[in-house]
C-alpha cells in the first residue's frame, strides 16, 4: 500500500494554480485582439482572412474540447491540464517567430491552432477540476475564480500590448511589435506548467478509477476528516448507483435533458456577442465609433477594467444571491447595453471622418455608444461570463461529467468560431456601403442580432435553469431528475 502524505492542502492555492488555465484563455483572447490590428496590416489580410486567422484557434478549441472528455476520463484532469500548458507555451513562442514572412500566414495559423487545442482542453478541465475539489458552500465562489482569471488575463495582456504598442511607432508594431505581444504569453504558460506539479489529482476522478484511499486522503487534506468522510460516502454511493445500471448513456432521461440544457446554455454564452467585442474591439473603436488610433488601446484598457471589476461582483454574490438571479439581471443589462449602441449607430448620420478617412460618429454619439458597450461588458461580467462556467461544472453526474462537459464546452467553441468568423464579414460589408454611399444599417446590424439572442437567453434561463447554489454535486443529480 502506497504511503500518502498527510500535509494540509490549501483549497485557494489549488484554485489559483488551476485557474491559470483560465488566465491563459483570457490572455490568448486579449493578445489576438491587441495583435490582429497590426499583423492584419503586416500580412495584408482581407476581412475573410482576418476572420479566418482569428477564428482558427476557436475551431481548434472546439476539437480540443471534444477530445478533452476522453482525455480527462483516461488520464485525469491534472494530466490533461499539463498537456494544455505545454501546447500554450509552444503556441506563444511560435506565433511570433522572427522569420515569419508576410507570405507565411499558414505558419501562424498552425501555431494558433495549437493554442486553440490548449484552450479547449483547459476550458473543459479547469472549472470541472475546481468544482470537484470545492466544498458545496464555496463551489460557486471558487469556480468563478476561473472566470476572474480569464478576465485578469484579458486585463493584463491589454496592459502588456499597450506598453509594447505605445513605445513603438505604428510601422514598428506592424513589423515586429505584434511578435513581442505574442511572446509575453510565455510567462503565464510556463508558470501554469510548473504549478500543476504541486496540485493533487481530482478525488472524484480517482474514485471512478477505484483509487478510494488516494481520493479520501486528498479530500481529508483539503476539507478535514469529517467533511471528507461524508463526501467519500456520497461519491461512492453515486458511482455504485450508476454502475448498477446496465449501461451509462447520454441519450436516456434524465441525462439527455441535462446535457441539452448545459450545451444550449454554453453556446448561448457566445451568441451574446461577447467575443466579437473582445476580439475585434480595436476595429469597433476605429471603424464604428470613430476613435483615433491613439485612443484605441486606451479604450481597450477601459473595457478590460470594467470587465474585471464586475467579475468581482459575481464572485461575491453567486453563492448568496444565486445563479439564476445573476443570469436574469445580467441578461437585461446586456440587452440594454447593445440596444443603446445599436440605436445610436443606426440613427447617426456619420457626418464626420476619423484619422483613417472612415465615416465617424460625432463626439457625443461616440461616447453614448461607448457607454452602451461598457454596460454590455459589465452585465456580461457579472452573469453569463462566470455563472455559465459554474453551472456547467456542477450539473453533470459523476460518471458522465467529463464527456458531457466536453460536449457542452465544444458547443461553446463552435458558437464562438461562428460568431468570430462572421462578425468581420458583416461589419466590413456594411462599412464599405457606409463609406461609399450610405449603409442601410450604419454598422448597427450585428448588435441588433446579438440583442435578439440575449432575449432568447433571458427566456431560456427563466424556463429551464433551476437554482443550484448550496447543493453538493451528488445532490445535483436528484435536482435535475425532477
Amino acid at each position: 500500500m502506497r504511503n500518502l502524505s498527510n500535509k494540509k492542502i490549501n483549497i485557494y492555492f489549488i484554485t489559483i494554480v488551476i485557474t491559470l488555465g483560465g488566465l491563459l484563455f483570457g490572455y490568448d483572447t486579449g493578445v489576438i485582439n491587441g495583435t490582429q490590428f497590426y499583423f492584419s496590416k503586416y500580412f495584408e489580410l482581407t476581412g475573410f482572412w482576418k476572420g479566418f486567422v482569428v477564428s482558427s484557434a476557436l475551431i481548434a478549441a472546439f476539437f480540443g474540447a471534444l477530445i478533452s472528455g476522453v482525455l480527462s476520463k483516461k488520464i485525469g484532469r491534472k494530466n490533461s491540464l499539463i498537456i494544455a500548458a505545454v501546447l500554450f507555451s509552444i503556441s506563444a513562442w511560435g506565433s511570433g517567430l522572427p522569420n515569419m514572412l508576410p507570405e507565411s500566414i499558414s505558419l501562424m495559423v498552425f501555431f494558433r491552432i495549437l493554442g486553440g487545442v490548449a484552450i479547449g482542453i483547459a476550458s473543459m478541465n479547469a472549472p470541472m477540476y475546481i468544482a470537484e475539489i470545492a466544498p458545496a458552500e464555496k463551489r460557486g465562489n471558487l469556480v468563478t475564480f476561473y472566470q476572474l482569471a480569464i478576465v485578469i488575463g484579458f486585463f493584463v495582456v491589454f496592459l502588456a500590448t499597450y506598453s509594447i504598442g505605445n513605445r513603438l511607432s505604428e510601422a514598428e508594431n506592424i513589423q515586429f511589435g505584434w511578435r513581442q505581444m505574442f511572446w509575453t504569453e510565455l510567462i503565464p504558460s510556463l508558470l501554469f506548467f510548473i504549478g500543476l506539479f504541486f496540485v493533487p489529482k481530482s478525488p472524484r476522478w480517482l474514485m471512478t478509477k477505484g483509487r478510494e484511499e488516494e481520493a479520501l486522503n486528498i479530500l481529508t487534506r483539503i476539507h478535514g476528516e469529517k467533511t471528507a468522510n461524508k463526501e467519500i460516502i456520497e461519491i461512492r454511493n453515486s458511482i455504485q448507483s450508476e454502475n448498477a445500471k446496465d449501461k451509462i448513456s447520454l441519450f436516456v432521461k434524465p441525462l439527455l435533458a441535462i446535457v441539452v440544457i448545459g450545451t444550449v446554455l454554453s453556446a448561448l454564452q457566445q451568441f451574446t456577442g461577447i467575443n466579437a467585442v473582445l476580439y475585434y474591439g480595436a476595429d469597433i473603436f476605429e471603424q464604428a465609433l470613430g476613435f483615433g488610433k491613439d485612443d484605441i488601446l486606451k479604450q481597450q484598457v477601459l473595457l478590460a477594467t470594467v470587465n474585471l471589476v464586475f467579475t468581482f461582483i459575481a464572485m461575491f454574490t453567486v453563492d448568496k444571491l444565486g445563479r439564476k438571479p445573476l443570469l436574469t439581471i445580467g441578461g437585461f443589462g446586456m440587452l440594454i447595453g447593445f440596444l443603446i449602441m445599436g440605436y445610436t449607430l443606426y440613427t447617426s448620420d456619420y457626418s464626420n471622418s476619423n484619422a483613417a478617412g472612415l465615416p465617424a460618429l460625432s463626439a457625443t454619439e461616440g461616447v453614448v455608444s461607448l457607454v452602451g458597450i461598457l454596460i454590455f461588458i459589465a452585465s456580461f461580467a457579472m452573469s453569463m461570463g462566470p455563472v455559465v462556467w459554474v453551472i456547467l461544472s456542477e450539473i453533470f453526474p459523476n460518471r458522465v461529467r467529463s464527456i458531457a462537459m466536453s460536449i457542452a464546452v465544444a458547443a461553446q467553441w463552435l458558437a464562438n468560431y461562428f460568431v468570430s468568423f462572421t462578425f468581420p464579414l458583416i461589419v466590413e460589408s456594411d462599412a464599405n456601403k457606409l463609406q461609399m454611399h450610405g449603409g442601410t444599417w450604419n454598422n448597427s446590424l450585428p448588435y441588433f442580432i446579438f440583442s435578439a439572442f440575449i432575449v432568447i437567453i433571458i427566456v431560456f434561463v427563466w424556463k429551464f435553469i433551476p437554482e443550484t447554489k448550496g447543493k453538493t454535486l451528488e445532490e445535483m443529480e436528484t435536482l435535475f431528475e425532477k
